[in-house]
């Protein structure tokens, strides 16, 4: 397995940035399809995670976009 180490760190270090600064956000990780895996033994590779990683980002900027027009 050949996965990058920066994607995973950037990967933990988003995960952790919406745990601590936007615990309201951070129910909504574990409950993404992107997370389920669909099949009994999931690959993970470079793109599965790059796809996790835009579904983060995309969470926390729908986030932030919501939260900012309430204001």
């Amino acid at each position: 397995m050949n996965i990058s180490k920066s994607l995973i760190t950037e990967i933990t270090e988003l995960t952790t940035k919406i745990e601590t600064k936007y615990p309201e956000l951070y129910k909504f990780i574990e409950e993404q399809p992107i997370t389920i895996p669909s099949s009994d033994h999931p690959k993970t590779d470079e793109k599965n995670l790059l796809d996790y990683l835009d579904s983060l980002k995309q969470l926390l900027q729908h986030h932030l976009e919501t939260h900012n027009s309430k204001n």
